[in-house]
């Protein structure tokens, strides 16, 4: 019996049967709802005479859940993009559903994205105010008071992200004694002029050098695959890891499993989800062939 439950017209033309109007589902054939995934798993694993004679329906949707979420990390293919205009404030609102960040790039004119590296010298303290001896004010409370801004975040907000002589010759005495003849030029890590960005985790903010003001930057990341309901699915080549996943989550916390069946489904999943990471990787013999065509370049030191 097929598994396509509608024809081509409502493939392509959708509920409203307009071309391309969006409300179109394109492409979902590639993935498995949570919902049947689940289902399956009820149908193949749970039930007399089966590795688990009973379970709770609950129980397996929660473990798949969780399995969505580790396959999402580093399996799937889960990241998402958004593009907005830095404004003068310098600064972005992290997406509601970010978990990590991919890369950070800007568009230039030919519509070439540029990528924008961390900051990772810098942070956003806490500033305490104090008076004009130095000592901590307070309020009415007896709390400490903390001004809005720390000089830090201005001073980073202010700079162009580029090295300074200042960040790259510091300690003078020590690298004439210990890299006297091993340096040349700066830090590679500072070797670019696409600027810099900081991520203030605690406020949910990501701060930007001066020189990407008014340009349009994309956020490349990671979310976790729980997000919307639409996002709770799975690819077909990693279905069987999912599976997996939820057997060995069971097992293992069930009493008076015995140990062999553990290691075995936990060894299974492994497999598994190295099976779905190799399918999932997409790799195809022509486009490597033609990037290995760049070997018989000249490489001039």
């Amino acid at each position: 019996m097929g598994l396509l439950n509608e024809t081509n017209e409502q493939y392509y033309l959708g509920p409203d049967s307009t071309w391309n109007s969006l409300d179109e589902d394109y492409g979902s054939y590639q993935y498995i709802s949570i919902k049947d995934a689940i289902n399956n798993f009820m149908i193949s694993y749970v039930g007399e005479d089966k590795l688990i004679p009973k379970l709770k329906r609950t129980d397996v949707a929660f473990h798949a859940q969780r399995g969505i979420q580790e396959l999402t990390f580093d399996t799937l293919p889960s990241i998402k993009t958004q593009e907005i205009e830095v404004s003068p404030q310098l600064y972005m609102v992290l997406p509601q559903d970010y978990v990590n960040y991919v890369k950070f790039t800007w568009t230039d004119s030919s519509g070439i994205e540029r990528v924008i590296y961390p900051a990772i010298k810098t942070s956003d303290p806490k500033p305490i105010v104090q008076d004009s001896n130095y000592e901590y004010t307070y309020d009415n409370n007896g709390e400490i008071i903390y001004a809005n801004e720390s000089e830090t975040l201005k001073k980073f907000a202010a700079s162009s992200g580029r090295p300074t002589l200042e960040e790259n010759y510091n300690n003078w005495d020590i690298m004439s004694v210990q890299n006297y003849g091993r340096r040349y030029g700066s830090n590679p890590e500072n070797m670019q002029n696409n600027g810099t960005f900081y991520i203030d985790r605690v406020k949910g903010l990501v701060h930007f050098s001066s020189d990407i003001v008014g340009k349009i930057i994309t956020i490349k990341y990671i979310s976790d695959g729980l997000a919307t309901d639409g996002e709770m699915v799975v690819h077909k080549f990693a279905e069987e890891a999912l599976y997996k996943y939820i057997a060995h989550a069971v097992l293992s916390t069930r009493i008076n499993t015995p140990e062999y069946i553990v290691n075995r489904f936990k060894k299974e999943f492994a497999a598994a989800r190295r099976n779905a990471k190799i399918r999932l990787s997409n790799i195809k013999i022509e486009e490597i062939t033609q990037v290995m065509r760049n070997k018989s370049k000249h490489i001039k030191h």
